[in-house]
């Protein structure tokens, strides 16, 4: 299936990360002009630097990808601090619970909101940000709260944007590895690859898709639950 991506323009924010590098490389093969955004980034190798933690940061950014490319039609965020980095002992802790909302769900609203009026005033956009299967758990208050607030602030943008062209859907891995076991245990989601990942972004991130408002797991959604 053809995309259409072709004179397209797609901004990667987190597109040097183990999820965004594979959805650029992806969307790159579509025949999208993708636009790495990272805090690293440099302005030699047609990358922008994005802090999305900063809102100065975020308008510049999108501003130097409109003045560049004349149009944004794709966001992808992956942007977000590994699960890895969250402290067990801390998972109650409202401190370190606001800190990664910060990280995770309000960095995406920063991004989209600087995103949106360019792909209002265009008639059309594809937003999809990820989020993750931990939404779905108890456990640790930090990892759902973080993600389920993603995927909450994400259907909310879906349907303040709903008749204007743009779409925004949530894209949720469970483990994420480059060699995705391909059993599911009782009470766990299925294990997924970047690349499997980044299929489904392009999906969602192509003119192919009306689909909007959605949180879609990638492999299999938590065996032994339902959700109507």
């Amino acid at each position: 299936m053809d995309l259409d991506f072709t004179n397209r323009v797609a901004l990667v924010v987190g597109g040097t990360g183990f999820i965004g590098s594979a959805a650029a490389d992806r969307l790159r093969a579509e025949g999208a002009t993708v636009v790495v955004a990272s805090r690293s980034a440099g302005e030699d190798d047609g990358r922008v630097a994005l802090d999305a933690s900063d809102e100065d940061s975020v308008r510049r950014a999108i501003a130097t990808v409109l003045e560049r490319h004349g149009r944004i039609d794709a966001l992808v965020v992956t942007a977000a601090p590994p699960a890895q980095t969250l402290d067990p002992a801390r998972s109650s802790d409202p401190e370190q619970i606001l800190k990664a909302v910060d990280g995770k769900a309000l960095a995406f609203l920063r991004v989209a909101n600087a995103a949106t009026p360019s792909m209002r005033e265009a008639g059309f956009g594809r937003i999809v940000v990820i989020s993750g299967q931990n939404a779905y758990f108890t456990g640790s208050i930090t990892a759902s709260v973080r993600n389920a607030s993603t995927i909450l602030i994400a259907k909310n943008l879906a349907d303040e944007l709903a008749g204007t062209g743009v779409a925004v859907n949530v894209v949720n891995p469970g483990l994420v590895t480059t060699t995705p076991d391909t059993t599911v245990a009782p009470g766990r989601g299925g294990e997924s690859s970047p690349e499997q990942i980044a299929d489904l972004i392009a999906f969602l991130a192509s003119p192919r898709s009306v689909v909007s408002g959605e949180s879609i797991s990638v492999a299999h959604r938590v065996l032994g639950s339902t959700l109507l």
